[in-house]
């Protein structure tokens, strides 16, 4: 997997503060790659440290992703971008007859219409260039349904539609756009959720994690971060170059049943 070509390379990774997004800029930075991260500051102050100790820098820029004008300045801030990774996601559960409407719509404008903005302001220098990647942090819930999460399914579905309508408006302009739709996945969010089923529950930490585990994923495993990286560097790598219009499945088997 050759990815020296991938060295000062200019890259754009929403929700990069923390979580699935951190680990994939940490990524990118660690090869050589410049990086520009949106997300909360204080999550940024803390991820300095981390950038730091890879010996990279980053950039930042604290856009509010639902609201356009601020998409707008983020995009002018990063300049003409190589490689875009849309991580940035907010999650709520209730029944569809009691989701608050105003929550649908934070979902759906962070989750699915921020990706459609930065895409459509990137798209044109990528052309120019003749090469591009981009890359969507969709979700197991882009190809499969679950009870009480109407919003999250919706916008990931949307988002593994995007990406198949940018790749193939694309196919033949050097730029691939392709999904990871991730399991469950060990970052500090799901940790909380994994504490919340064990209070409610009465039971360890332990057999809460089980619990989830068992009900969706044959692996028994957590997808780590560090692993959704990874990934990011091969679709961006020369293996990468013919392949676009993807929803690449990192469940442990969820969606193989």
């Amino acid at each position: 997997m050759n990815i020296a070509h991938l060295k000062d390379k200019k890259c754009l990774i929403t929700g990069g503060t923390s979580g699935i997004g951190l680990s994939i800029a940490l990524a990118l930075a660690k090869i050589g790659a410049h990086i520009v991260v949106n997300g909360r500051e204080t999550e940024f102050t803390s991820a300095t440290e981390q950038f730091e100790h890879a010996r990279v820098q980053a950039q930042f820029h604290p856009a509010d992703l639902t609201q356009e004008a601020q998409i707008i300045d983020l995009i002018k801030f990063a300049g003409a971008v190589d490689i875009l990774v849309n991580s940035a996601g907010i999650q709520h559960v209730a029944l569809t007859e009691e989701f608050p409407v105003h929550i649908w719509n934070q979902i759906i404008a962070l989750n699915l219409t921020a990706c459609f903005h930065t895409s459509r302001l990137l798209l044109p220098a990528m052309k120019k260039k003749q090469w591009g990647r981009i890359i969507n942090i969709a979700s197991t819930h882009g190809l499969v349904g679950s009870g009480g999460k109407s919003a999250y399914v919706s916008a990931k579905h949307g988002l593994v539609g995007l990406t198949k309508t940018i790749a193939l408006e694309n196919a033949t302009t050097g730029i691939t756009c392709n999904a990871i739709c991730p399991g469950w996945v060990n970052t500090p969010l799901v940790q909380k959720q994994i504490h919340n089923i064990a209070t409610e529950k009465k039971v360890s930490v332990e057999i809460a994690a089980q619990s989830i585990l068992e009900e969706k994923e044959p692996t028994l495993k957590f997808t780590e971060p560090e692993h959704i990286g990874d990934m990011v560097l091969f679709f961006c790598s020369t293996a990468g170059d013919n392949i676009t219009g993807v929803a690449w499945n990192m469940d442990g088997g969820w969606t193989a049943r």
